[in-house]
């Protein structure tokens, strides 16, 4: 069962690379005039992982994406962003998911993933550019949370169905 486990979250982690590398082939600047928004296609790796794996492991999967992902095409403010908009992500989706039914969706974890995943890209711009200005940015960032959100959240609800018709045990 281990060696499935870490077979499982290796595959989860190249596929969010990929995801993170044709991601970054179509820039949505010419679609929407908030520059730097990308749709956050890794985030349904990690949504996937927080309902198929343990915390733990999707905290792996994450942590796994951004170091590789960022040696391939980032740098040392690129994976700063991304290492903090990750964890943020992951975490606000995890609590969220304990409670999905009560009172949020799959689609609405997601929208909260994607605004966290946000918020954590700013807190990493105010420590690596040292100063609170760029906190104006972040309205923009959180009103495009809930479009891409939804996209990626709804993406992962059709996998997820899919899933269930494979026998998927880990």
């Amino acid at each position: 069962m281990k060696a499935k486990k870490i077979t499982l979250c290796g595959l989860l982690t190249a596929l969010a690379v990929v995801l993170s590398l044709v991601e970054r082939l179509f820039p949505l600047d010419a679609v929407v005039p908030v520059p730097g928004v990308k749709l956050g296609l890794a985030n349904v790796v990690t949504l996937f992982a927080l309902t198929r794996v343990s915390a733990r492991d999707a905290l792996a999967v994450v942590v796994c994406r951004v170091a590789i992902s960022s040696l391939l095409m980032g740098s040392v403010p690129a994976f700063l962003f991304s290492l903090l908009g990750g964890l943020l992500a992951l975490i606000v989706m995890w609590a969220l998911l304990r409670s999905e039914g009560k009172f949020c969706s799959l689609l609405g974890v997601s929208v909260a993933g994607a605004a966290a995943h946000n918020i954590g890209q700013v807190i990493a711009a105010i420590i690596w550019m040292q100063t609170g200005a760029v906190v104006a940015y972040l309205p923009l960032l959180l009103v495009m949370s809930v479009p891409l959100g939804l996209v990626t959240g709804l993406t992962c609800a059709i996998v997820l169905s899919h899933m269930k018709k494979i026998n998927f045990n880990v």
